[in-house]
């Protein structure tokens, strides 16, 4: 039985099931997640009988760490080997309309094997706090155009102990380092609300006090706009923050650059965050990928005012493009000026997010599995994408 990724209650129920106080359980969740001891033997409170059985029948399985690279600007990538998860249990495709490649192909999967696969996070060290940008499927069906990843496919969902991994690995390997607070960013690898289960199994544990102990202020997810999976995100009683990945003013361009946008246009979207239950403290968040000559006229930004004025507490995250082997440009500095300067003197909330580790393709929209050697760059074997998100703190 695998450990990582179990919640509290199924921890207790299998030492129950073996016989053992159900307490037992929550000793080593507690341990796991808390405490980040990878390793029974390291978890000195439980009974040595009980380890030894542990150590016999059950296992903590971390990614490989293939490689890091680490930015002049602090922070680290990680690009981590995952193994076969086991058989595929639930595959939606449902909501990947407009990528028809990556759609057969994960199609063709959904009742294969998982297969090895990799995957990335990004470790951002800063101010008072760590950032960490998680990945959530090892590739992602929707095709948005102006990211890097995009070119690659779809592999398989990650399970709720491979994205943990991804917080706890990190953490504990900077533990000497680490500032006070903690922020969690679902925005690498994969559409979120397209493999729901493991990744709200995953924001549980980070945000149990008896877990990761993150408050859900520090938690966000984002997505490119899956509004079945915002609609049921509504219907958590835990969950983290939501960003939407928005990247247009208008349906032909977000048609054009997010082929998603075809089944849930703007208005389909709009009214789902319209409709979205906010917590005393909390806004929506709109992420806007800024794209030359594309999506960052004063047009686009008068749009983009009219779009979000119907929502009731929102913010826009400016996110200039990382260049990549992709037919676009970045936008001027005073082009990102003047838009941000027409949203906030309408009343919008507006800032830029420059990305950080650009020098080791750890920012938005540049995780595609790059592997590092010497001076040379070359595509990972295990090709997968990342859909276009901006590691936020």
């Amino acid at each position: 039985m695998e450990l990582l990724g179990k919640s509290k209650d199924e921890l207790r129920e299998f030492c129950a099931a073996l016989g053992e106080p159900a307490f037992r359980g929550a000793q080593i969740y507690h341990a796991l997640y808390s405490e980040r001891k990878f390793d029974v033997a390291q978890i000195t409170n439980l009974p040595a009988a009980l380890r030894e059985r542990l150590s016999k029948e059950v296992r903590i399985t971390l990614p490989e760490v293939k490689q890091r690279f680490a930015s002049t600007d602090g922070s680290v990538r990680y690009l981590f080997g995952l193994g076969a998860a086991g058989e595929q249990k639930e595959f939606n495709t449902e909501d990947t309309e407009g990528a028809e490649n990556a759609e057969k192909s994960a199609r063709e999967k959904a009742v294969s094997l998982w297969k090895p696969a990799s995957a990335e996070a990004v470790f951002m060290p800063s101010e008072g706090r760590q950032t960490i940008c998680v990945s959530t499927q090892a590739g992602c069906a929707v095709d948005c155009h102006f990211c890097l990843t995009a070119q690659l496919g779809l592999i398989r969902n990650l399970t709720a102990g491979e994205i943990l991994a991804q917080v706890l690995l990190p953490l504990d390997e900077h533990k000497a380092q680490l500032a006070p607070q903690t922020n969690i960013v679902l925005m690498g690898q994969g559409e979120p609300l397209l493999n729901f289960e493991p990744v709200m199994a995953a924001v549980r544990i980070m945000l149990d006090p008896e877990g990761l102990g993150i408050s859900a202020k520090h938690v966000t997810l984002s997505t490119s706009g899956i509004v079945p999976g915002i609609e049921r995100l509504a219907q958590e009683k835990v969950r983290p923050k939501l960003a939407i990945s928005l990247n247009a003013s208008n349906d032909e361009q977000r048609d054009a650059l997010m082929p998603v946008n075809k089944k849930y246009s703007l208005s389909v979207l709009m009214n789902a965050c319209k409709e979205y239950p906010l917590r005393t403290w909390e806004h929506l968040t709109f992420e806007y990928v800024m794209l030359g000559g594309v999506n960052d006229a004063a047009q686009d930004a008068r749009h983009v005012v009219r779009l979000l004025a119907p929502l009731k507490s929102v913010k826009v995250n400016l996110i200039p493009w990382n260049p990549g082997e992709l037919p676009y440009r970045e936008s001027s500095p005073e082009g990102i000026e003047e838009f941000r300067r027409i949203l906030v003197e309408r009343g919008v909330p507006t800032f830029v997010r420059y990305s950080r580790g650009r020098d080791v393709m750890a920012a938005c929209g540049q995780l595609a599995l790059l592997q590092i050697d010497s001076s040379l760059v070359v595509r990972g074997q295990s090709a997968v994408k990342k859909k276009e998100h901006q590691p936020t703190g």
